[in-house]
């Protein structure tokens, strides 16, 4: 892959070329910085750096694949916009709702490089054909990351056109569509009754199985109803589920209305 980002640059120097050799504490101290872990009242996480030299604290009461994202995200800061300590609160931390050039985003951006590499995160998922979650749970497990950081990359650059959509109780929270899929699938802004998504958030269910669905079920485009989609959801938290919407006609694809 010769359109290399930073963070994956940074791997490929330090001779990683598998997710089981992503070290997040000694890539951190081979660019100058310490990670520690305590408990935090203020915030998430926080870097504090002088001259070539910082410290990384990160809240230890979160899961392994959190904290993991955390210090990448941190990183992030430390290597993007170096010469600022910097306390990051939850809200500031795998938010996809941000602006592409808050300095969050930046740093959630080469946290997910550092974390997911594209070069070896793109072989792996091909590798594994479809997009499901039952692959992307294999994939998170394989790069010790969180199953959205790793679904979310997954409809950046797995082997199937897909979005990904997330719901709350109350609606729609965000959604991540690539570049390649036209912007006029617009999701809708609350679940439909009829969809597996309602089922998996409402119900006892952690997941769905992958089935196809109406488009109309999940789209507003007057188009809609002459497609079907493949519909997945999974549930992230009590309130949180996540839906995998994979397209399968080409036609959905184009970009002329």
């Amino acid at each position: 892959m010769s359109n290399l980002r930073p963070a994956e640059l940074l791997l490929q120097s330090l001779g990683i070329f598998d997710p089981h050799d992503i070290d997040l504490e000694a890539i951190a101290y081979d660019q100058g910085a310490i990670v520690k872990y305590l408990p935090l009242n203020d915030c998430e996480a926080r870097i504090i750096g002088y001259g070539k030299r910082a410290i990384i604290t990160v809240d230890n009461r979160y899961r392994p694949s959190r904290m993991r994202f955390s210090i990448a995200h941190e990183l992030g800061h430390w290597s993007q916009h170096r010469g600022r300590s910097l306390i990051c609160r939850t809200d500031d931390i795998g938010n996809p709702r941000r602006s592409p050039v808050d300095p969050e985003r930046i740093a959630d951006s080469y946290a997910a490089d550092l974390l997911l590499p594209r070069y070896i995160f793109i072989p792996r998922a091909n590798a594994l054909g479809i997009t499901t979650f039952e692959n992307i749970e294999t994939l998170a497990n394989e790069f010790s990351s969180s199953i959205t950081a790793t679904a979310i990359r997954q409809v950046e650059y797995g082997p199937e056109p897909a979005i990904l959509v997330c719901h709350g109780p109350t609606g729609r929270k965000w959604f991540n569509r690539p570049q390649h899929i036209p912007t006029r699938w617009f999701p809708r802004e609350e679940l439909d009754s009829d969809s597996y998504a309602f089922e998996v958030l409402f119900g006892n269910s952690r997941r769905s199985r992958r089935v196809l669905m109406g488009a109309e079920t999940w789209f507003n485009h007057r188009d809609a109803y002459k497609f079907d989609i493949f519909e997945q959801s999974f549930k992230v938290a009590d309130d949180e589920v996540l839906t995998l919407l994979t397209f399968k006609d080409e036609d959905m694809l184009e970009d002329s209305e």
